[in-house]
């Protein structure tokens, strides 16, 4: 006949859970280590398509194969890295698009770091070529310490540095090569 002894399974259970206990270390700070070495999205999505609106007008449309989402981390970041293309459209509707293979937004600075064969054209044909291209959003800015290359019925222009509004009313360069169209008049020389 089997007999149930309580005392001696509580005697047994109790000896369990203090070796359990006394054998655990408080490992947070190396949990939290390993999550900063290696940090998780708190989303991943693919085949993304975002519109931005403004006063219930469409400024921009963002598509991208894989976006994968960090703002879950104390410096708040999304990642494009399968790339991305973004449309703009001006108070007229015209489209500016601009492509590059890799993307980052950094979302408290609204700045995008754009890499690989980032390429600009404007809605007037212009067209603006580097490998690497910052965009602040806020203040629809364009910068670079990268080489660049600017095309335009004007210009044809190479540098390395630019500091410009996207619409290029406004730049700035470091030395510069090129082709600049020039128009004489007529009554200038005679």
């Amino acid at each position: 006949m089997l007999r149930f002894n309580f005392c001696n399974l509580i005697t047994k259970t109790a000896v369990f859970l203090v070796f359990s206990i006394c054998s655990c270390d408080n490992n947070t700070q190396e949990i939290n280590h390993i999550n900063n070495e290696n940090p998780q999205p708190v989303g991943m999505a693919s085949d993304l398509r975002m519109i931005y609106t403004d006063s219930m007008k469409i400024s921009a449309i963002l598509t991208s194969n894989k976006h994968i989402d960090f703002t879950n981390l104390t410096f708040k970041y999304s990642e494009f890295p399968e790339g991305v293309k973004v449309v703009f459209y001006d108070k007229e509707n015209k489209q500016s698009e601009l492509t590059s293979d890799f993307a980052v937004l950094y979302e408290s600075t609204k700045i995008i770091d754009l890499r690989g064969n980032v390429l600009l054209r404007s809605s007037n044909g212009a067209e603006l070529f580097s490998q690497q291209l910052y965009w602040d959003a806020t203040d629809d800015w364009i910068f670079t310490e990268f080489p660049f290359e600017f095309n335009d019925d004007d210009y044809q222009i190479s540098a390395t540095r630019l500091d410009a509004n996207k619409e290029f009313t406004k730049f700035k360069t470091g030395n510069l090569t090129g082709k600049i169209s020039i128009q004489e008049s007529k009554d200038s020389i005679k």
